[in-house]
C-alpha cells in the first residue's frame, strides 16, 4: 500500500493552500496587538524583536506556499522538484525556530525571569499575552504543515533514485 502520485500532489497542494489563511491570520494578531497599560505604558508589534521575526517568515511562507501552489500547475517548475525541496527544507527550518522564539517570549512574559529581575509581563498586559498565544496557536499549525510539506517533497525527490544495493547476509556468508 503506497501513495500514488496524484494522491501526493493533491496531498502537497491541499497543505499549501490549507497554509495561507493560517499564516495570514496568526500574522494579523500578531501585527494588530497592543495594548496601553496606564502604569507600564503602550506594548504593540513594533516593540518586540521575536514577534518580527515571526511575521516575517510567516509572510515568506504564506507567499512561497502560494507561489509554489500556484507553479504545481506548470509543467517548467513541477520539474524542478529539487528546489521545491530545497526551499521546503529551509522554510520548515526557519517557521520551527520563528515558532520557538516567539513561544520563548510568551514563556517569558508568563513567567518572567527571577534571576534577572524580570517580573512576569502578562500580569499587567493579559489582552496582549492572550492575543499571542492565539497567534502562537495558529502559527504551531502552520508549522506542522511544513513539516509535513518538507517530508512530501523529500518523497518527490528521493523516490526518484533506486534504493543502494545492500548484501544479504546469505549472499556474504557464502563469500566468507
Amino acid at each position: 500500500m503506497g501513495f500514488r502520485g496524484a494522491d501526493v500532489k493533491i496531498l502537497d497542494l491541499s497543505l499549501r493552500l490549507f497554509v495561507i489563511p493560517f499564516n495570514v491570520a496568526s500574522i494579523w494578531i500578531a501585527v494588530k496587538n497592543k495594548q496601553d497599560n496606564s502604569d507600564y505604558g503602550k506594548l504593540e508589534f513594533n516593540n518586540l524583536i521575536g514577534l518580527k521575526y515571526m511575521v516575517c517568515i510567516s509572510a515568506i511562507s504564506a507567499g512561497y506556499a502560494l507561489f509554489a501552489a500556484v507553479s504545481s500547475y506548470l509543467r517548467c517548475l513541477l520539474t524542478k522538484a529539487w528546489l521545491f525541496f530545497v526551499t521546503d527544507q529551509v522554510l520548515a527550518y526557519l517557521m520551527v525556530t520563528s515558532m520557538a522564539a516567539l513561544g520563548d517570549f510568551l514563556y517569558l512574559a508568563y513567567n518572567g525571569d527571577q534571576v534577572i529581575s524580570w517580573s512576569e509581563a502578562c500580569a499587567s498586559y493579559g489582552k496582549f499575552c492572550s492575543r499571542l498565544k492565539l497567534a502562537l496557536g495558529l502559527h504551531v499549525i502552520s508549522v506542522c504543515c511544513f513539516l509535513v510539506l518538507a517530508v512530501i517533497s523529500a518523497y518527490r525527490v528521493f523516490r526518484r533514485f533506486e534504493p543502494p544495493f545492500v548484501p544479504s547476509k546469505e549472499c556474504e556468508q557464502e563469500r566468507t
